[in-house]
């Protein structure tokens, strides 16, 4: 079973990596990343793949023109890590953004090149005031007015007295509670608790028409609350933080490899893989691995950690490439990259 919390997170600890980021980079990188390497053009009709790369990063010029149909959903992670956390869900009418700690010069760039214009994002869900989720968020707000603030009112004060933030984030802050649901566009988003050491940290479960996803970002044990809500969802983004024996073996000082084994530190692969594997069923569909460390951790030791706990139960267990291969497996599963963007995955319950 996935560790249970011993004790509720303190609400005034630093973040995990507030102030020692053995593996933190610069955030100044180039608005135009360096996407030569992406050289295939990547095609939409009708939110079919219409070749066997339809997951590779686009490499066009122009963005590509939006045909994700009025049911479907989209999906694309901007960063995963203590370097700074970003996703966007939307649908063909607007959308949002899952954190603001990747920088928001480059997040407007990869969702234009994927046919996402920055006037269809209409809020940032924040999860908790730690730097690599907060960062841009008021910079990305006072440029693009009509994006509003969603956070807890315990976060958004977390954030005023942690961070250097102008105290003028509030004027762009809509209040929000754990259990209580409130819409953005199409969506209808509910906070749930997280055992974590920010202040007030919230996961988020959000619905569109039949469609569920639970996402959970930084966390250190499975709590009820997430247990609730993971096992409703058709898409999952959790999780996998570290490998135990690397994070044990590893250079971090002893007092940081405390807290992130900590109940309100980070989950581990093993634990993540086992909660996966018990909620399983055939209505899970995706599940994206999120916040891997830099240091302790690789995508393949991730998802080989989970891939072996789901076949082990006769689970087939897809790449999420979009390949006929993997399109036939029971379930998708995918590491989010760490400092680069992921692939705008259209997500089908079908």
């Amino acid at each position: 079973m996935a560790k249970r919390p011993k004790n509720h997170p303190s609400q005034e600890f630093p973040g995990l990596f507030d102030s020692f980021e053995l593996d933190m980079r610069r955030n100044d990188i180039p608005v135009f990343p360096d996407i030569a390497r992406h050289a295939e053009r990547v095609l939409l009709n009708g939110g079919e793949a219409a070749d066997k790369n339809i997951h590779e990063p686009s490499a066009l010029t122009e963005p590509i023109a939006p045909q994700t149909p009025p049911d479907k959903i989209t999906f694309m992670s901007l960063g995963s890590g203590s370097s700074g956390n970003c996703s966007y869900i939307g649908d063909s009418e607007s959308g949002f953004l899952i954190d603001a700690g990747v920088d928001y010069r480059n997040v407007i760039e990869r969702l234009r090149l994927n046919g996402i214009d920055i006037n269809a994002v209409k809020g940032i869900c924040l999860t908790h005031d730690h730097g690599d989720h907060i960062r841009y968020a008021y910079a990305m707000v006072r440029k693009y007015r009509h994006i509003s603030v969603y956070c807890t009112p315990k976060t958004l004060s977390g954030i005023l007295r942690r961070h250097n933030v102008s105290r003028r984030l509030k004027d762009y802050h809509t209040p929000i509670y754990k259990e209580f649901p409130f819409k953005i566009g199409n969506f209808t988003i509910t906070a749930f608790e997280v055992l974590h050491d920010g202040t007030d940290n919230s996961g988020f479960f959000i619905e569109h028409g039949e469609q569920r996803f639970a996402i959970a970002t930084d966390l250190g044990s499975i709590s009820p609350r997430v247990d609730f809500y993971m096992r409703q969802a058709d898409y999952i983004m959790l999780e996998s933080n570290y490998d135990a024996t690397m994070l044990r073996n590893g250079l971090y000082p002893e007092y940081l490899k405390s807290r992130i084994l900590a109940d309100n530190g980070h989950l581990d692969n093993t634990d993540a893989a086992r909660f996966l594997s018990t909620i399983y069923t055939p209505m899970l569909k995706y599940v994206f691995l999120c916040h891997l460390s830099n240091d302790n951790n690789t995508p393949d030791t991730a998802v080989s950690t989970v891939t072996s706990a789901l076949t082990a139960l006769g689970i087939s267990v897809g790449d999420g490439s979009g390949s006929i291969e993997s399109r036939s497996a029971n379930i998708q599963l995918t590491a989010l990259p760490r400092y680069d963007s992921s692939p705008l995955y259209v997500l089908r319950k079908g």
